[in-house]
C-alpha cells in the first residue's frame, strides 16, 4: 500500500463523527487537542478587514472535521487595541469591532452543537489605561480605586540608587526633579515605571505605557479579578488561558533587579527580573482562581503561560496538592527552536518525571512565536533547508511531535496548513508596537498573525475587505485549506490523520511514553504503551539517511500507520528501522491483530 492509498483510505473515516476515547475517569482536558484562534485573523464576516466572532462560528465545521476538542481565543474584550486585546478596556464585554454579547451567546450554542469547548484568555496582571478602574485611579490621590494599581513618587534624581535607565524618566514631582523608584523594566523597552502628571506620580506598567499593572495585594483587586472569571464561567466556557500568571506580583520594598551584562533589543541594559516575576504570593493567587473554576460542572481548565526557567519552577505551579493549574504551558520544550534530538530527549523526559507528576501541556507555535515551518527548518545544523519537499518533512515531523507525545497539545491556526511567518520588510507597515519600538533588531509579531488562508480566492478566503488588517501572505495561493483537503498528501491531511490516530488509538490516548535507542543523536524515537497497545513514533531529524536500532525495544514485527517515507509504508524489519531524510515513522510494533 503506497502512502498515498494509505492516507486516501484514512480520509474515508475522518469525516465520521467521533469524540476521543478516555478513560471514564480522565479530565477531558487530558486528551483533548485545543486550538488557539487569533479572533482578528481567523475569519471576517463583515467586511472590515478585521476577522469577528461570527466568523469564528461560522468556521466550527471546520474545526470539528479537523478534530479539535476545544478552541482558546484570544482576548475579544473592549480594548483600545494597543497590545492588540491585551489591554482590556472592561473585563465583562465584547469588543464592538468582534461583534455583540449575542454573537457570543450564539458562538457557544454552536460551538456545544460541535462538540466543541471554548476557553477565554483571562488577562489579571495588568488592563488597558481606559479602563474605567484605571481612570479613577489616576485621577486623584484619594480615589478609592487609587490603590488598585500600583503607584509611587519616585526618588530624588540625585540618589545614589540611580541608574542609566532612570535618566530617560526625569520629572518635576513632589519632590523636586524624581526619577522612577528602582531599575524595573518593561518587557517592551524603557523603564517599567510611567510619570502621570495628574498626581504627579509614576505607575508601573511590566509591559507596554498604556498597560497599568494591576495591585493584587488589594483584596478589592482579587475579588473583582475572581468576578471576572464567575461571569465567563456562567456564561459556559471551559476554563481559561491566563496570561503573563508569573507577574502578578512585585517585591514591596521595590529592590532593583540584578544586573547581566548587555544591552537588549530596545538598547537598555539586561536585566534579570527577579523582583518582578514568581513571587511565592502568585501561587496564592492560583489556588483563589482554581477554587472558584471548580465550583462549575465539566471539569473546567485553567492553562498558564508559565514561561518558568525549568521544569522544576514550572511544576510548582500545579501546585502542591494539584490545587493550582492544571495545564502549565511547557516553553521548555516549545523555545527548544532547533531540531536537537537531545535537547528535544531531555526536555521532554524532564517533563514526564516532572515533581508534581502533572500533566504535560506542548506547544510549538502561537501569537507571539513565529511560524513553526520558519523557526525549525532555519534552524538546524549546518544551512537553512530550502528544499519544499524537506521543510514540508520538517512541519510533519513537528506536527507529530507534538501529536502523538504523551501531553495536551495545542494547537495554532494555520499551523496544520504550514503558514509560514510573514514579516513586515518596512517599519512603516509594522502594527506591533513592539515592532515599532524595536525596529529594525525586534521587529514584532505581526509575521505569525497574518490572515487565515482559506482558499485561492479573494483574501485568501478570509475576508471580502479592499484591505485586511495584516496583509494577505503571498504563499496563499497553494498554502490553504480547501487545496489542501483534496490533496491527500497534503500537511493538512497528515494532522487528520494524527488527529484519528490519537483519538482512536488506545497508546496514543493513554500510554505511557518511553525514549529508546537513547544513544541516537540523529533519530528521536519512543514508545507509547498500555497493556495491551504499544505505538512506536521515530523521527528523523537529519539531511541524511539514519537508522534506529530496535533490538532492545521489544517489538516482534512492525506494521505501518502513518509515514512519509515512501519505502515504509508496508510491514517493515523489525530489529533495524532506516529513516529517509528528515522523514516520520509511527508503527504498531505488536504486528497484526
Amino acid at each position: 500500500m503506497t502512502r498515498r492509498t494509505l492516507l486516501a483510505l484514512t480520509l474515508a473515516f475522518l469525516t465520521l463523527p467521533a469524540l476521543t476515547q478516555t478513560a471514564s475517569n480522565d479530565p477531558w482536558w487530558q486528551h483533548g487537542i485545543i486550538y488557539e484562534i487569533y479572533p482578528r485573523s481567523f475569519q471576517d464576516t463583515n467586511g472590515d478587514g478585521i476577522g469577528d466572532i461570527n466568523g469564528i462560528t461560522s468556521r466550527l465545521p471546520y474545526l470539528q472535521s479537523l478534530g479539535i476538542d476545544a478552541i482558546w481565543i484570544t482576548p475579544m474584550y473592549p480594548s483600545p487595541q494597543v497590545d492588540f486585546g491585551y489591554d482590556i478596556a472592561d473585563y465583562t464585554a465584547i469588543d464592538p469591532q468582534y461583534g455583540t454579547m449575542a454573537d457570543f451567546d450564539h458562538l457557544m450554542a454552536e460551538a456545544k452543537n460541535h462538540h466543541i469547548r471554548v476557553i477565554m484568555d483571562y488577562v489579571p496582571n495588568h488592563t488597558s489605561d481606559q479602563n474605567a478602574w484605571f481612570k479613577q485611579s489616576r485621577s486623584s490621590r484619594t480615589n478609592p480605586k487609587r490603590n488598585w494599581y500600583i503607584w509611587n513618587d519616585g526618588i530624588p534624581a540625585n540618589s545614589p540608587s540611580l541608574v542609566a535607565l532612570q535618566k530617560k524618566n526625569e520629572h518635576n514631582g513632589l519632590h523636586g526633579p524624581v526619577v522612577p523608584p528602582n531599575n524595573w523594566q518593561s518587557w517592551f523597552g524603557g523603564s517599567a515605571w510611567q510619570w502621570d502628571e495628574t498626581t504627579k506620580s509614576f505607575y508601573y506598567h511590566y509591559f507596554y505605557v498604556q498597560q497599568p499593572d494591576l495591585n493584587w495585594r488589594n483584596p478589592e483587586v482579587q475579588k473583582a479579578m475572581l468576578n471576572v472569571l464567575r461571569f465567563w464561567m456562567d456564561k459556559g466556557v471551559s476554563g481559561f488561558r491566563i496570561d503573563a500568571v508569573s507577574r502578578l506580583f512585585e517585591d514591596p520594598q521595590l529592590r532593583n533587579d540584578p544586573s547581566l551584562p548587555g544591552t537588549n533589543a530596545f538598547g537598555d541594559p539586561n536585566i534579570q527580573h527577579k523582583y518582578t516575576d514568581d513571587l511565592p504570593e502568585v501561587h496564592d493567587m492560583l489556588r483563589a482562581m482554581r477554587a472558584v473554576v471548580d465550583k462549575y460542572p465539566g471539569n473546567p481548565v485553567l492553562i498558564a503561560e508559565a514561561d518558568e526557567p525549568n521544569i522544576a519552577a514550572l511544576s510548582k505551579m500545579y501546585g502542591s496538592n494539584h490545587d493550582e493549574i492544571q495545564l502549565p504551558m511547557d516553553f521548555q520544550v516549545a523555545d527548544i527552536n532547533q531540531l536537537s534530538v537531545p535537547k528535544f530527549r531531555m526536555y521532554i523526559q524532564q517533563i514526564e518525571s516532572n515533581p508534581a507528576h502533572g500533566q504535560p501541556y506542548f506547544f510549538f507555535g502561537n501569537h507571539d512565536q513565529d511560524r513553526i515551518w520558519d523557526r525549525y527548518s532555519h534552524a538546524v545544523t549546518g544551512p537553512a533547508v530550502t528544499d519544499p519537499a524537506m521543510k514540508a518533512r520538517i512541519a510533519r515531523i513537528m506536527a507529530t511531535l507534538l501529536l502523538t507525545s504523551r501531553s495536551t497539545p495545542q494547537m495554532y491556526y494555520g499551523d496544520e496548513i504550514g503558514m509560514v511567518t510573514t514579516t513586515p520588510t518596512r517599519k512603516e507597515d509594522v502594527k506591533d508596537p513592539e515592532g515599532i519600538t524595536g525596529w529594525p533588531k525586534e521587529k514584532g509579531r505581526d509575521g505569525e498573525r497574518t490572515p487565515m488562508q482559506w482558499d485561492n480566492g479573494k483574501d485568501a478566503g478570509f475576508s471580502t475587505a479592499a484591505k485586511t488588517w495584516l496583509p494577505i501572505p503571498p504563499s496563499y495561493t497553494t498554502t490553504n485549506v480547501k487545496a489542501e483537503s483534496s490533496e491527500p498528501d497534503s500537511l493538512l491531511n497528515w494532522y487528520k490523520h494524527l488527529i484519528q490516530l490519537r483519538r482512536t488509538n488506545p497508546a496514543l490516548i493513554s500510554g505511557e511514553m518511553k525514549m529508546i535507542d537513547t544513544t541516537n543523536n540523529n533519530v528521536l524515537a519512543y514508545i507509547r504503551t498500555t497493556p495491551d497497545h504499544t505505538v512506536l513514533v521515530a523521527m528523523n531529524f537529519t539531511a541524511q539517511p539514519q537508522t534506529l536500532n530496535l533490538t532492545d525495544s521489544n517489538t516482534t514485527h512492525l506494521t505501518t500507520l502513518q509515514t512519509d517515507d515512501p519505502n515504509l509504508t508496508d510491514a517493515v524489519p523489525h530489529k533495524i528501522l532506516t529513516l529517509a531524510p528528515y522523514a516520520t515513522y509511527i508503527g504498531d510494533p505488536t504486528g497484526p491483530k
